[in-house]
Formats: structure tokens, C-alpha cells, sequence
């Protein structure tokens, strides 16, 4: 299967504005499939944007209603100064979408960071009926010595070439084996354009522990597939295992992928991801 350009994924998005702490805040999403479909909302980390998904959300726009945002500061929402991009705000956003585009009760697929703010909405409301987590920061697990680093005033300093050398390190070291030229483009434009040294250090510097070891994991009421990729040095499966124990849930292991789970086995990740969601609801199926 072949997945869009990264300039045809941006074509396709709208926005919309929400309110947090008080900001006002364009946020930029995808939004696919029928209007009545059961829900199906993906989450992307740090340090990536929606376009994450490229091989994994076209597959299920047939039958469900698939709904890919660029967190605030990332991709092509909101990036400027000013604001907060911690998961605890990224959770604010969330709500506020799922609101503007009338959506109740939703499956959230996640990965990284963006694990982190579906298992905060999760514990905070009641309208996840099925969380899908992939390699996900949760407990204690985050951050990463590379993302804090990138946190650092001496980020914004950073000549272009050093800047881009620094990103093509992050997303070749996050694959297993030879990261695809196309992920690796399209995962760094954002950061490229002007500004975007600095907008990656404020998402850098909003990573806060705290924002997970709080999240009162026992109030989690949903179906939940940890997915995850058995390699991954940066959030080891030892992390998926405890959240499902935890919570109820199955660990399905992906083998031969690393961070990037969704780019190093999209076919065998669309399968698992298929197969939950047909055997915990009565919505379509179909091939992956």
C-alpha cells in the first residue's frame, strides 16, 4: 500500500479553532470517511505529526469515520510562541476537537506522547470505548535523554545544517533498519520552516513526567490492545505489558520494528489493528 506524499496529506486537512488555557488555537486535522462512521481518532508524538499515520488510516476510511490532528505546536497547527504543548494541554485540545466535530464516544489509536494524552482523556472521561496504544509514554517511561536535549535553549541556535542532521538522526535511529527518504521528509518539513527550530524546542521542553506518573490509571474503563513494537529501546514493551496488566487489556508484539512501529510493519500493524477493532464492536471489518 502506498501512502500520500506529505504535501498531498496537508492538502487534505482542514482546521479548526479551540480554546485552551485561555489561547485560542488553529488546530490542523484529517478528517475521512462516512460522517456516521464509528469514530476511529489517531494520535501522533513527539517528534512527529499526523502524516505519522500514512500507511495505517487510508486502509479504514471506508468503513469508519477516521479523524488524524496535528497536536498543537506540531505539523501544521498551531506552532508560534506562547502557549503550553504539554500533554496535559494536548488533552484540552482533544476534547475541544472531538466537541467541534461533534463526535461522542471514540476509539483513539496512539503512539508516543500522543499515548500519554489519550490515556489522560481516557481516565478523565468516559467516552473511550477502545484505546489502541503503541509504544506510548506512560508511568515513568519518558522522556528520552534526545527529546530533552532538543528541550535545551541551544537548540534555537543550531546552524540549519546541524539542525536537519539532528532530525534525520531522530527518525533513522527510530526504525528498523533503513528509514523510508519519504517518512524521513516528510516528518522534518514542519520543523524546517522558519520558526521550527524553536517550536520543537517548546514541544521538547513540554514533556513532564508528572502528566503521566499522576493519571489515576485505575479509573481507565476500555478496551484497550497494547501494539507494540518488541524492539523499541526508547518505550520497551516491558511498559505495554504493566499498562495492560494494569488495566485489563492485551499486549500483541510486533516484531522486527522499532519506535516507528507504524512505518517499519504497516501491514502487519493494520491487520492487529483491524482484527481488535472487529472482534470489540459490531462495526464493518474488511481487508487491511
Amino acid at each position: 500500500m502506498t501512502g500520500p506524499t506529505h504535501e498531498e496529506w496537508s492538502e487534505a486537512q482542514e482546521s479548526t479553532t479551540v480554546t485552551v488555557d485561555g489561547h485560542d488555537l488553529e488546530v490542523a486535522y484529517r478528517d475521512e470517511g462516512p460522517e456516521d462512521g464509528d469514530p476511529l481518532v489517531f494520535l501522533h508524538g513527539i517528534p512527529t505529526w499526523s502524516f505519522l499515520w500514512r500507511h495505517v488510516t487510508p486502509a479504514f476510511e471506508d468503513d469508519y469515520r477516521v479523524v488524524v490532528p496535528d497536536m498543537l505546536g506540531y505539523g501544521n497547527s498551531d506552532a508560534h510562541d506562547g502557549f503550553d504543548r504539554s500533554i496535559r494541554a494536548q488533552e484540552a485540545m482533544i476534547g475541544e476537537l472531538l466537541e467541534d466535530l461533534g463526535l461522542g464516544d471514540v476509539t483513539l489509536v496512539a503512539h508516543d506522547i500522543g499515548g500519554g494524552v489519550a490515556l489522560r482523556f481516557a481516565a478523565h472521561t468516559d467516552r473511550v470505548e477502545r484505546l489502541v496504544a503503541s509504544n506510548i509514554v506512560c508511568y515513568d517511561s519518558w522522556p528520552v535523554e534526545f527529546i530533552s536535549n532538543l528541550g535545551l535553549p541551544a537548540t534555537t541556535d543550531l546552524d540549519d545544517e546541524e539542525f536537519e542532521a539532528k532530525l534525520d538522526f531522530a527518525f533513522a535511529e527510530g526504525a528498523y533498519g533503513d528509514a523510508d527518504p519519504a517518512f524521513v521528509e516528510g516528518m522534518k518539513e514542519p520543523w524546517l520552516r522558519e520558526g521550527g527550530k524553536r517550536a520543537i524546542s517548546r514541544a521538547a521542553v513540554a514533556t513532564n513526567t508528572n502528566h503521566t506518573t499522576e493519571i489515576p490509571y485505575e479509573d481507565i474503563d476500555t478496551e484497550l490492545l497494547c501494539l507494540w513494537a518488541e524492539d523499541d529501546v526508547m518505550q520497551p514493551i516491558e511498559y505495554g505489558e504493566r499498562l495492560a496488566d494494569e488495566l485489563g487489556g492485551e499486549v500483541s508484539r510486533l516484531p522486527e520494528a522499532f519506535h516507528w512501529v507504524v512505518e517499519d510493519v504497516p501491514e502487519a500493524y493494520r491487520a492487529e489493528l483491524r482484527s481488535f477493532l472487529t472482534e470489540n464492536t459490531s462495526s464493518p471489518g474488511g481487508g487491511a
